[in-house]
């Protein structure tokens, strides 16, 4: 994360590994940049955290498990965070069934990959000011 002289905006959710989770992992993002009073970008936004959960649930939320969505908000960026804790790193591979990486990278200012115990955390980052 880029160091930033602002106290950031932090929300988070826990979701269960289910595909329905996926459009209530949407709506808490529109909800939270509403009232962040951040109302650029909200569709660029919303693809990446279908894409990220998504990329979490198919490859990286083992059984009986969820992922962590997290939301921060600081010097005009919107970090995204789906945390999980399968094992493996996202990459992208240039292979079917999948696009949801390259999505991410071209509607995000930035993105990446993070190794934590267990799991990973897959983030991207918004410009919205």
């Amino acid at each position: 994360m880029n160091l930033h002289t602002q106290p950031a905006l932090v929300r988070e959710r826990l979701y269960l590994r289910s595909p329905q989770t996926i459009a209530a992992a949407r709506q808490f993002t529109r909800d939270t940049l509403q009232a962040w009073g951040l109302p650029a970008r909200h569709d660029d936004m919303s693809l990446c955290v279908s894409e990220l959960a998504t990329n979490a649930l198919r490859h990286g939320v083992p059984r009986g498990r969820g992922y962590l969505l997290r939301l921060l908000a600081f010097d005009g960026t919107v970090r995204i965070e789906v945390h999980d804790s399968g094992p493996g790193l996202s990459r992208i591979t240039g292979r079917p069934p999948g696009m949801g990486l390259t999505l991410v990278r071209a509607v995000a200012d930035d993105w990446g990959v993070l190794a934590r115990t267990p799991g990973k955390v897959v983030w991207c980052e918004v410009r919205v000011g």
